[in-house]
């Protein structure tokens, strides 16, 4: 990443037209191509900025950046303050909190919120048309496979129902029964799953983890 700090003026010509008089800004030039301008305040949002793929072209202390559709951004720079480039390396992403493979390994560790009596038979159960969450046993031996969703939508229970047609084929687990878990079951994937023969549990995941909520409880 390449940040300049420079007095300078900004004109923008695309779909509409925008200036910016001269003032000392932050030029930040992301490796993918994007140039952002920004000052020293706002949050994140950069005051003009011009997202990749584009062309930057330095000259006679212009800089004159071209998008794809013919809109331009040109910087004029009347002082450079400091230009520094600093390699990030590659990006490994946002990591959220609370995501399905965090929860299925809490519920993989104690399956009790879903129902009482179940034992882990395995995670990542394969079939032929992909793995399921969880296969587990209940109290009375029989095959229970659990699908693990953040927010429980209708495709969560079509995906469940296509693991349990390919389950119920093995002699070894059938009858395999369903449960569809998620922090949210939406109200349609509760019908559906409830037209299928299908459970479901709600989740939270702070309770999974042992962590008491700010808002005191009466019960």
């Amino acid at each position: 990443m390449r940040l300049v700090i420079a007095r300078c003026t900004v004109d923008y010509v695309g779909r509409l037209t925008a200036h910016l008089p001269e003032a000392t800004r932050l030029l930040m030039v992301k490796a993918d191509g994007c140039v952002a301008i920004h000052a020293d305040g706002g949050a994140y949002k950069p005051l003009n900025w011009m997202n990749s793929p584009n062309t930057l072209v330095e000259e006679d202390g212009v800089w004159t950046v071209t998008g794809p559709k013919g809109e331009t951004l040109t910087i004029t720079i009347h002082e450079v303050l400091s230009d520094t480039d600093h390699p990030l390396g590659e990006d490994p992403g946002l990591q959220k909190d609370g995501v399905e493979a965090h929860i299925q390994e809490l519920l993989a560790a104690d399956p009790s919120p879903i129902g009482d009596g179940l034992t882990l038979v395995r995670r990542e159960y394969p079939t032929a048309v992909g793995p399921v969450d969880l296969l587990c046993r209940d109290a009375g031996g029989g095959a229970v496979a659990i699908e693990i969703k953040r927010r429980g939508e209708i495709d969560g229970v079509e995906q469940l129902t296509r693991y349990l047609d390919f389950l119920n084929r093995d002699p070894l687990l059938r009858p395999v029964r369903g449960v569809f878990v998620a922090q949210e079951v939406r109200p349609q994937a509760r019908v559906l799953a409830e037209d299928r023969g299908i459970g479901w549990v709600e989740v939270d995941y702070d309770d999974l983890r042992g962590i008491e909520p700010d808002v005191p409880r009466l019960f």
